[in-house]
Parts: structure tokens; sequence; C-alpha cells
């Protein structure tokens, strides 16, 4: 049954007619080639995903939820871009063919001069709400459609986009109109309330019973009484126009002075009061947020004025640390990719949850992902994530996956070089797209600072086929080189450091290192650099009885007095006729297993690589046995 005979409630049913004569302006014709229409390539959509990304995140929760409510109708929402593309979709594309579902997929345009009359390309150049059913498409190829969209504006009033909900002609229902136009208010007050977080905000409506609803008004107001930035209902209630925006003053609106507004907030703590308008009509408003006089202080001394962050306290006085942490103030904010590279156990994951703390992002989540400690069977669907019952084992409710969970944050990805190279090419897929498809699922904006750290040699690996160069390219922003632990010299201020977090962690004061200690750290090689110092320090400590507060060579474990103590091993000797570059690395490694007695970990912490990458190694080794035998086995 076609419920569009009539125009629904708020539809002007010239909208349409003025729309035709503009696709017969344009030289449109209702035949068109659907192969005539737009497509962004991958680069443009990650490009108008990236500059809409704040529209994107806002506009996936709500869509989410309203799909929730008419999921198994056979719908499908999208999120269009101001220019007309889709940069997201939720639902059912079933009720289409196989080449209108293009259609109705991240990046195709539905703007009215590509597709003629549809809800979201009419609904940008009206600027409200539109039903576009069936035939009153302008091209016939989309008159099996039913949309309804609603313009989406920023809170200065400037478009952002379009929300749609379309179907199949047969099944629309006029509810949807109602409930598109009801997203559009979610995803707008969403994008409102992110924009003046910190700002003092005023709400009405004629009714006090509509305050805190979606049909409240909204404004946001400077200090000094400017306007900022209104909501949609917030302009239509105070008539306000869009050169308003921050250049009128809410005083010029409420018959009020910037003064009695300040003490009508103070005094009603969030409680309605009524207010009349210049105008002299009536409206219940809440003041949220607002700020009491400025104080000005007098200056504090340059020592007091800002406390060191998580950047500058990794800063303690190595000539090369302090130069990678230039660097790397340089593109705090840039979401440039950035690579840190060094050995295993040389602080990568210190700078990079520093990097972040640092940043604009630090409010935002820091997702950790050890590429080397992922079974390659999982790690598809831990970093990209899952729909519902996507494979056999799948969680019903399926999972966002790690990178999801990084949106709006940063995404750290340690042992990148592990990364099998199926994985290399689907994260190079989301780094270029802006787009991350869980398995099972449909394709999701994501907005994250991605930082990637490794011990491996990159060009060795590309060399090997192993490592895939684009991928590399696109990690490779920012390379910042951390130094081994033994190349430092700034090794006595590291280990006040690490003895200063001990002693907070226990309640206690913070020991020394006794001169014999202290020369013997000095001396040492350090093979497992600042994990290896951290962890023999943070056992020396648990040794103190209460009233020492010296660490001397006692207090240290069997093992680190071993290795702090013997002597430097002689390199291992390789024989001519099977001095290969294959035999000498089985050598290296089995010589390091034999030294540490068998100990796996500590076998992967002397020779600087996970203990997953020695594990395959060692399996290498066993195959090529025969033709490669070892040296000292």
């Amino acid at each position: 049954m076609n419920h569009f005979n009539a125009a629904p409630g708020g539809v002007d049913p010239g909208d349409i007619s003025r729309s035709w004569q503009r696709c017969r302006t344009a030289g449109l014709t209702p035949e068109q080639n659907r192969r005539d229409h737009p497509h962004l390539t991958q680069a443009e959509r990650r490009m108008a995903a990236e500059r809409r990304a704040t529209l994107a995140t806002q506009a996936r929760p709500v869509m989410d939820y309203v799909f929730s409510q008419i999921k198994d109708s056979g719908c499908v929402m999208l999120l269009s871009d101001e220019n007309g593309y889709v940069l997201d979709s939720a639902g059912d594309i079933d009720f289409c063919t196989r080449a209108a579902q293009v259609a109705l997929t991240p990046g195709a345009s539905w703007a009215e001069e590509a597709r003629g009359t549809n809800a979201i390309g009419t609904a940008l150049i009206e600027r409200k709400p539109m039903v576009v059913n069936g035939t009153e498409h302008y091209l016939r190829h989309n008159n099996f459609l039913a949309c309804a969209a609603a313009p989406l504006t920023e809170p200065d009033g400037k478009l952002l986009g379009v929300i749609d909900i379309s179907c199949d002609a047969r099944r629309y229902h006029p509810h949807t109109f109602g409930l598109v136009r009801a997203a559009a208010q979610m995803i707008e007050k969403r994008i409102f309330e992110l924009a003046f977080l910190h700002q003092t905000k005023l709400r009405f409506h004629m009714s006090s019973n509509c305050l805190g609803s979606l049909m409240e008004g909204e404004v946001a107001i400077a200090e000094d009484g400017r306007i900022l930035g209104a909501s949609r209902a917030g302009f239509a209630m105070l008539g306000l126009r869009h050169e308003d925006i921050g250049t009128r003053e809410i005083c010029s609106v409420f018959d009020l002075t910037m003064a009695e507004l300040t003490t009508l907030g103070v005094r009603a703590q969030g409680e309605a009061v009524g207010v009349r308008l210049r105008n002299g009509e009536l409206l219940y408003l809440t003041v949220e947020q607002m700020r009491a006089p400025v104080i000005r202080r007098p200056a504090m001394p340059a020592a007091e004025v800002a406390r060191p962050d998580a950047l500058a306290e990794l800063d303690t006085g190595d000539a090369r640390v302090a130069k990678a942490i230039s660097q790397l103030r340089r593109v705090l904010g840039r979401k440039v990719p950035i690579l840190l590279q060094g050995e295993t156990g040389a602080g990568k994951d210190f700078f990079a949850r520093a990097i972040h703390a640092a940043g604009p992002r630090a409010n935002g989540p820091f997702v950790a992902v050890n590429c080397a400690a992922l079974p390659e069977t999982l790690i598809e669907s831990e970093l990209f994530g899952h729909a519902p019952g996507a494979f056999t084992g799948a969680r019903k409710e399926g999972a966002p996956g790690r990178i999801r969970e990084a949106n709006g944050g940063t995404l750290f990805l340690d042992e990148i070089g592990d990364m099998p190279l199926a994985m290399q090419t689907r994260l190079l897929r989301v780094l270029e797209e802006g787009m991350v498809t869980p398995i099972g699922g449909k394709p999701v904006p994501v907005d994250f600072l991605l930082i990637s750290a490794t011990h491996a040699d990159f060009s060795a690996r590309i060399a090997a086929k192993t490592f895939r160069s684009d991928l590399y390219y696109r990690l490779n922003g920012l390379s910042i080189s951390l130094p081994p632990l033994r190349q430092r010299t700034d090794l006595p201020a590291l280990i006040g450091n690490i003895l200063a977090r001990e002693a907070a962690s226990r309640g206690g004061r913070v020991p020394t290192l006794s001169p014999e200690l202290a020369q013997a750290c000095a001396r040492h090689a350090w093979p497992g650099n600042l994990r290896q110092l951290s962890g023999m320090l943070r056992t020396a400590c648990l040794m103190l009885e209460e009233d020492e507060d010296t660490l001397h060579l006692h207090h240290l474990s069997e093992e680190a007095l071993r290795e702090l103590t013997a002597a430097k091993r002689p390199a291992v000797a390789v024989e001519p006729a099977v001095a290969t570059l294959r035999a000498q690395s089985d050598a290296v490694i089995a010589a390091a297993v034999a030294g540490a007695g068998g100990n796996i970990a500590a076998a992967a912490r002397n020779l600087g690589i996970s203990r997953n990458t020695l594990y395959r190694r060692l399996g290498n080794v066993r195959e090529h046995r025969e033709a490669s035998p070892w040296t000292g086995a």
C-alpha cells in the first residue's frame, strides 16, 4: 500500500515540483544511466570521512539506536556529508538489486544534480526535512525507493550533512518521517553538547515540561554574553539568524542583562524559571555551567606556570631522547602516524603512552595491541571486530574490535613487524579509507592517532616480502629511534626515577644504590634495556628490610646478580663451511638458548626479540638442522 498519496505533515508539495524543475535545468533526464552517477574513490572516501569525523562519530550511536527500533523492516539508514556523499550506513539493503545496493554504500553520491530528486539531495538544497516516495524520484530507476531525510546543521547554522531512512516504496510508513527528524535532533544535540562542553548553556521552551527533551531550544554563550551557537530549535525560538552567531549578545534576545542572567543562574541552581524575551513572549529557562566572575590573580613564577607533561617527564638528560621528544612535540595533534623503533625493552610503550597523554586526544581511549602476542587465528577478530554470529564461536553480541575501541583516541600497535601479511593488507585499507569493516559486518568510520612500535629491521623484512612496503610508508609519518640503555647517558637519572616510583607504590623512602651496585649497573650491557633494569630494581626493593634504604648486590635475585657480575661472553664462532647468514643466525639463537639454560624468556630478552618470534625461529632452526648444523649446540 502506498502511503504517500497525501503529503506528510511538514512537507510542502511544492518542494518536489521545484526539485524537478532544477533537474530539468541541470540537463538531467528521467532515463539517466545509473553508471553515470559519481562514486568516491577510496582515497576520497578517507578524506571525506576525516573531514566529517565528528559528524560520523556522533551520528553512529544514534543510527545504531534508531535502526534497532526498525530492525527487520527492510530499511537502511544513510548518513551523508553536506555534498551528498554517503559517509556511513546501517541496515538491510537486500530489498535492492545488486546495482542499486552500490548506491546505498559509503562513497555513493546522492546530490540532486547527480541523482535527481531524492530525499538526501533535495533536503540539502531545501535545508529542511524531505520525503521522496516512488515516482516522485526524478530518475526512473530510483522509483522503487521511498526515502525520508532530515538535514544536519552545526551550532553556527552551517550545513553538516543529512540523515536518511530508505526502504522499498511499497513498505513505506508515514511514521518514518517523524523517526528521521527525531534522529536528526539527537545527532545535532550530541554535536552541540560536544562543541560547548565547557561553555555556559541556556535551555528553554514555552512549556517547562519540554525542558530536557529533544524539543527544547539550546544556546551557548561566552562570558561577555556573545551567542556562540544554538540548536535548530534554539534558532527558531529566539528568531536567530546564522550571522548572529559570534556577533549578537544574549541580552538583545532576553529581557535580562548578562549580570542578571548570571545571578539568575546561581539562584535557580538548575531549576526552570520564567523569563521574557524582548518581544514579550514567555519562555521557561534553565542555566547550565554558568561560570563565576573571573578573578584575576597575580602571574605565577615561571617555574610554577606549567607542570611538566608526560613527554617532559621522559626527558632525563640523554641528548638523543631529548631530540626525539622535541620532534614528537612538533606533530602532537597533527594526526601524523608515529613509528617508534628500538630494541625490546627500550621504552617504546612508555613513549607511546606519553605521546597520547601529552596530546589533544588525552581524554580519549588509549588502546594497546601486541601484534606478536596474538595468535594468527585470533588477530583478525581482535583487531577488526566481528558482527554477531559472524563465525563459529563468535560472541552472540559481536565485538567492536580494538581499532573501533580506539576511536577518538590512540591506537598503539606494538611489535607491528610481526603482524601477519594478510592482516597488513586489511590494516592498510583501514588507514587509507578511515573505515574499518568487522568480520561479517559493514564499514564503520574510525578516527584515531596511530602509533606503531617495532624492534624489527623493516628493510630486511620488506626485501624478504614478509612486510608490505606500502604499509611501512603509511606507518612511517614520523620515525623515532630510541637508543638502547647501554648507549644512554642518563642511567643514574633513570635509576632514580624507577626507585622513586617503587618507593611511592610502597609508601616508603626512596632507596639509593651502594657504590658497588652502581658500578655494576654502569658496566652492564643491559640486553633487556629498561624492562630489565626496572624488573631488577623492583625485585631488589622488595628485598629491603624496613630499616634499610640502600640497595646492595645481595638484594638482587640470583639471576640478576649472575647477569650483572658475569664476564662478557665471547662471540659465537662459526665454521667457514657453514658461515652462511642462516647458519650464523641459527648459531646465535642456539647459543642464546643454551646460555640461558633453556629459559626461552631470558634468551629472547638477551637477543632483543619477542618470545613468539624466538619460538618461530626455533621451529625454523629445527627444520634446517640437518642442512645447517649449529656450532656449539
